[in-house]
């Protein structure tokens, strides 16, 4: 399906899901909350973190395991370990099973999703896949470890992103800060706490209007690529 058809693809985005979940089951919480106006719009591949989890689950009993991590942080959230094999492991993900016009993050997703374009800009993470193009963050937050926080947020991040915030959620005041380290950031304000939370109709509006935009953008690449096949093709004639 190309531009010369008039078929532009849907936007496709890497799912992270929160800490101690798993890919079926963030899939679960967006397609049961996210009207269908949303979903036809927005293909979404919902990979499992790489490490089982090595504790209880805040969803046991919502939610079926099994449940998985994408690394471990001490109580002050300020030392992660396994945190390099993560980005590998996510890196690896987007070889094999992109390209993505994006990421998607809820939760501890959200923080790896919200802080990777400030560690690929500094080439300490994704060196070997294309630079992120858009972001969605859910219940987001910085990174808190020191190093590499530095790394993350040092620059203004030109990324377009849009972020969910929750009047009840724990992490909205981290949210906010993570606010302050992007450029033009589109921000949707919810009543709910630290979940993936349905729209209102301001918010389903903000959320179409994203899309429409990263859209906008992939029938653009469309049409430069087909300008570029064209163009080898009358060299070769």
């Amino acid at each position: 399906m190309g531009s010369e058809a008039g078929i532009v693809r849907k936007p496709r985005f890497l799912g992270l899901h929160g800490f101690r979940t798993s890919g079926a089951i963030l899939k679960t919480q967006i397609e049961t909350k996210w009207p269908k106006s949303v979903l036809e719009k927005i293909d979404i591949v919902y990979p499992d973190a790489p490490f089982p989890a090595q504790g209880k689950s805040d969803v046991e009993g919502i939610f079926d395991p099994p449940y998985y991590e994408w690394f471990q942080f001490n109580k002050e959230f300020t030392t992660y370990t396994n945190f390099d094999e993560c980005l590998a492991y996510i890196e690896d993900i987007i070889i094999k099973q992109g390209p993505f016009d994006g990421l998607l993050g809820f939760s501890q997703g959200a923080i790896l999703s919200g802080g990777l374009p400030g560690l690929q800009a500094k080439g300490m993470a994704l060196t070997k896949v294309p630079q992120i193009k858009n972001l969605i963050i859910i219940g987001g937050a910085k990174f808190k470890n020191e190093t590499v926080a530095e790394n993350a947020y040092s620059s203004p991040i030109h990324c377009p992103s849009l972020h969910f915030l929750g009047e009840n959620d724990f992490l909205k005041p981290y949210g906010l800060e993570l606010l302050e380290s992007y450029v033009d950031p589109v921000v949707i304000h919810h009543p709910k706490g630290h979940t993936i939370p349905r729209f209102d109709e301001s918010g389903l509006e903000m959320m179409l209007s994203f899309l429409k935009r990263v859209e906008k953008d992939i029938l653009s690449e469309q049409e430069k690529d087909l300008c570029y096949k064209e163009e080898e093709n009358a060299v070769e004639a």
